[in-house]
């Protein structure tokens, strides 16, 4: 991973080539992250992706975070691998909460890392956060008529018991 100046330079460089897409940087954990404007994220990964000295060329993973109680609420959370280098970077799209019955929105990185598709569902179907461009965006791991997003820090704890093959004689008529 780059180390606290290196990732500074990136951020700068960033800026550099596209006005104000880096807001912020940190680098805690052994972690380089920079936190990049939701609206440039596309500019940010192609830049990543494509410029010569950068090379970051394989999304190792996506995913999304919640925290509430603090604003903004979402984000979502691409780490990204220099391979030749063995060099790994995080970067962050942090996402306002846009209201109760409106869903916050990115743009789709499928377009540049095709392996972001699967992972972009989960989030969706997970955080409620709509990726802009998505070849298939709908819930891949709960059912369709599912209400809700079970990741959310405010989705009520409870529900029904899940049945498994070992506790089915303790609960009869489970499938009624």
């Amino acid at each position: 991973m780059p180390d606290a100046p290196g990732l500074e330079l990136i951020a700068k460089e960033l800026n550099d080539a596209a006005d104000g897409s880096v807001l912020g940087t940190y680098h805690e954990h052994g972690q380089a992250c920079l936190i990049v404007n939701p609206d440039r994220i596309l500019d940010v990964l192609r830049w990543l992706r494509d410029t010569p000295g950068q090379e970051y060329r394989f999304l190792s993973s996506l995913h999304g975070v919640e925290y509430l109680p603090a604003e903004p609420r979402f984000g979502v959370v691409y780490e990204l691998l220099n391979m030749p280098r063995a060099e790994r970077l995080r970067i962050r799209a942090a996402l306002a909460d846009p209201g109760p019955d409106v869903l916050p929105e990115l743009d789709s990185c499928v377009p540049l890392f095709a392996g972001a598709e699967f992972p972009e569902r989960e989030v969706y179907d997970f955080f409620g956060i709509v990726f802009r461009g998505h070849p298939d965006l709908r819930r891949i791991l709960m059912p369709e008529e599912y209400v809700g997003w079970p990741q959310r820090r405010d989705f009520p704890v409870g529900g029904e018991p899940v049945i498994f093959t070992r506790n089915e004689p303790v609960m009869p008529r489970w499938y009624e």
